[in-house]
């Protein structure tokens, strides 16, 4: 009896906490303007030009810039204060609405012209959404994350249920420009909220990398993460495939179903309905099933329900297909994003989602243009039913990338360590700098520590090491020597202090095999140090008296 109880206040415990409310409520009218802007931009190009890719091609141009700049976005929000970040992206969305509004009004509108500024839209939304995305773990505490993020599906696709129709009947009643013009207006609640948010931002004690540095190591650290690759690739195939609901929805309107904007909306709300009812069951799905096995029953929910719209001539009929369609893509992907929310932690919080968003995005931008082109082939029916059979054999990936468990945040920071012992005289740009770890393990435990450290070069790389390698000493079999380099002072400062707390326990459990009466040794060397040695005979090569301030608060290394 309880049961049904404890899922509701998980679902809006987050809902608790003021911050969160203000943003939530605000967003989600950001997100109804979007969507009546869409469905106006949709139709508006329907009028333009009867040619489907045209069409299609209306979503791509406001999901490709999600595609194309997340990376950067994710770093930026990584590098700077995310409630600033996501003010300037909103101030760009909004100047683009406005554009589109104003020549709208003067009748000076082109496909083309439609196009550009559905892009920069897009572009603003892209840099908004990893800082938006990352900065949910410092409006709520972490047990109620998940919940969170559900919510945030909740208010994008509550819009969606009634954003569509709303559309419909603002372009059927004003025309496209009154669509646009509600967008720009709507994206002020949102800006007014941020602005008033006093965000207390937590001070690094190291420079911020620069943002090339910055991308490379998200990057690296997304491609030595098995579980977020892997969370990823099935979130890019899910778009690529499932994207041919809403990119083909006008075209299921007016063709299959011979109506015009108001069916259109009410067919994206239906869409959206089915999404709301699947945020709703997301705490329940995850404590019934395997992220696996959730993944595989959305998939296959979604493909029988496009089979429905494509073969439906009812509204009825097509509207009960989009609900269930709707229900199993909010499932997946609030799936997809909460396994990378809990995979990620804080330092590169907003590059992981800045990947994602890019995966989901850029799958649905490439799908998009996709479908539209196998339409203006074969048709629209033709085209979904293809996109079913592909949603259908989508959860054989499986066996080869299968989903990793959907659980508890396991990547909770740990405690900054101690600075090493330094008496060389070092900036931040000093390096490269090596880093050799010297291991004595018993002869019958060499399998398994080779084993361990398979899994403490995947750590060391995703957090900044390069060049990572273990090697064992033939004259001496129980000698082993891990090493690797980062590339200044700097790098090796952050990346020492980047492990997260399962991390730090690996890297233990690994210093459990070393035996012997002396403690492991670990030498830092600066690689070709010219820096170091004075070059004029009457500048002495002096010892370190002061290196570049660092705090100790955690005594004990291996690094």
């Amino acid at each position: 009896m309880t049961e049904p109880s404890t899922r509701t206040d998980s679902i809006t415990a987050p809902l608790r906490h003021s911050i969160f409310r203000r943003i939530w409520l605000a967003s989600l009218l950001s997100n109804l303007g979007i969507l009546i802007q869409g469905v106006g931009a949709a139709w508006a190009m329907t009028q333009m030009t009867p040619e489907a890719d045209k069409v299609a091609l209306v979503q791509t141009a406001l999901m490709l810039p999600v595609m194309l700049i997340s990376m950067p976005a994710g770093a930026i929000a990584d590098m700077h204060d995310r409630r600033i970040v996501a003010l300037v992206s909103l101030a760009i969305a909004l100047s683009g609405a406005t554009t589109l509004t104003v020549l709208a009004w003067l009748n000076l509108v082109t496909p083309n012209i439609l196009l550009a500024l559905c892009f920069v839209v897009g572009s603003g939304m892209a840099l908004f959404g990893p800082a938006w995305q990352s900065s949910v773990s410092e409006q709520v505490p972490t047990e109620t994350l998940p919940a969170a993020v559900a919510l945030n599906g909740i208010s994008y696709n509550i819009a969606r249920s009634f954003g569509p129709a709303i559309g419909g009947i603002v372009v059927a009643a004003a025309g496209a420009v009154a669509a646009f013009a509600a967008n720009a207006v709507l994206y002020l609640p949102l800006l007014v909220v941020l602005f008033l948010w006093n965000r207390v931002s937590e001070p690094s004690r190291l420079p911020r990398e620069r943002l090339n540095r910055a991308i490379v190591s998200g990057v690296r650290y997304i491609t030595n993460s098995p579980s977020i690759k892997i969370v990823l690739t099935r979130t890019m195939v899910t778009g690529i495939i499932g994207g041919s609901v809403s990119a083909l929805m006008p075209l299921v309107a007016r063709d299959l179903l011979h109506g015009g904007a108001q069916t259109y909306g009410i067919m994206l709300g239906a869409f959206g309905m089915g999404a709301v009812i699947g945020a709703l069951n997301i705490s329940e799905i995850r404590r019934r099933l395997s992220g696996e096995a959730a993944i595989r029953a959305c998939t296959l929910m979604m493909g029988g329900a496009i089979a429905g719209v494509a073969l439906s001539k009812q509204p009825v009929i097509t509207a009960a297909a989009l609900v269930i369609a709707g229900a199993a893509w909010m499932l997946a992907v609030a799936l997809f994003n909460i396994g990378v929310q809990l995979s990620a932690p804080r330092w590169v919080a907003g590059r992981s989602l800045a990947a994602f968003q890019a995966s989901i995005a850029g799958g649905i931008a490439i799908g998009s243009w996709g479908w539209g082109r196998i339409t203006d082939v074969a048709g629209v029916e033709i085209a979904l039913l293809i996109s079913a059979g592909l949603m259908l054999l989508s959860p054989l990936l499986g066996i080869w990338l299968r989903m990793p468990p959907v659980g508890a945040r396991n990547e909770a920071a740990a405690e900054a360590l101690a600075d090493p012992e330094v008496r060389l005289q070092l900036t931040g740009r000093s390096g490269p700098l090596v880093v050799e770890i010297e291991y004595r393990v018993a002869q019958d435990n060499a399998r398994a520590f080779h084993n361990v450290m398979q899994d403490v070069q995947l750590s060391r790389q995703r957090n900044g090491a390069y060049g990572w390698s273990i090697a064992r000493d033939i004259a001496d079999p129980e000698l082993w020597t891990e090493r690797y380099h980062c590339p200044t002072w700097l790098d090796f400062l952050r990346q020492r202090n980047r492990a997260t707390q399962i991390e730090r326990e690996l890297h233990q459990k690994a210093a459990n095999f070393h035996i012997g009466a002396e403690p492991i040794r670990v030498r830092r060397m600066l690689e070709r140090p010219f820096g170091s040695v004075r070059w004029k005979e009457e500048t002495p090569d002096r010892a370190a008296t002061e290196v570049l301030p660092v705090i100790a608060t955690a005594a004990g290394s291996s690094t």
